[in-house]
């Protein structure tokens, strides 16, 4: 006999489906919004539901934004010459945190790997160079994570923008240890990875 209700093994099994949430979670999750004021939980479908209404891709950065251009796109006080490729979202806000970056960002939405089907098309690799080209970006600062796919996806980006010229390509230095994820990486340690950045031309 299932002692769960419908509405309840529903809402179980689409939190189930979200990266990191085991049954146990969603379970212990969904009893949490169940006890709770029915207002806070038609605050959190209303918040849901305008997600995909109100936020786009920027068209320059591709960051998640209301807007297009992003705010930090039409941001006039950030430098344009500097851009900091990340693998995701979650990496800029990580790094935004810091308060050390001062330039603008392009996100990949991704990172190479072959195995799995994702090469330079699959993400937002061309549309880098393609704004490298476009715009007056003197250094573009490597920001992809420490892993394997990580280091694979800033290998290619350094060759292919090695070839531009007058491009300064640097790399995250230290404080970022081999294996980690940069947007568990905490704000001191981005910010002196960030401060401490090296050319990869040499």
């Amino acid at each position: 006999m299932n002692v769960v209700p419908p509405a309840l093994s529903r809402l179980i099994a689409d939190l189930n489906r979200l990266p990191g949430i085991g049954m146990k979670t969603a379970t212990r999750l969904a009893l949490h919004i169940l006890r709770r004021p029915a207002s806070e939980a038609q605050s959190l479908a209303r918040d849901l539901g305008e997600l995909h209404r109100t936020i786009r891709l920027c068209g320059n950065c591709f960051a998640f934004a209301e807007s297009d251009p992003c705010a930090i796109c039409k941001d006039s006080a950030r430098d344009p010459r500097l851009v900091c490729v990340v693998e995701e979202s979650a990496d800029l806000m990580a790094i935004e945190k810091t308060g050390a970056f001062k330039g603008k960002y392009h996100i990949l939405h991704g990172v190479l790997s072959p195995m799995d089907g994702i090469g330079p098309e699959e993400i937002k690799a061309d549309a880098l160079l393609e704004r490298v080209r476009r715009q007056e970006v003197r250094e573009v600062l490597i920001a992809t994570s420490s892993t394997v796919p990580g280091e694979a996806t800033a290998a290619y980006l350094i060759k292919r923008l090695q070839e531009e010229a007058g491009i300064k390509v640097t790399r995250l230095a230290c404080g970022i240890p081999m294996g980690m994820d940069i947007k568990y990486a905490d704000e001191l340690t981005l910010s002196r990875a960030i401060e401490s950045r090296k050319d990869t031309s040499s």
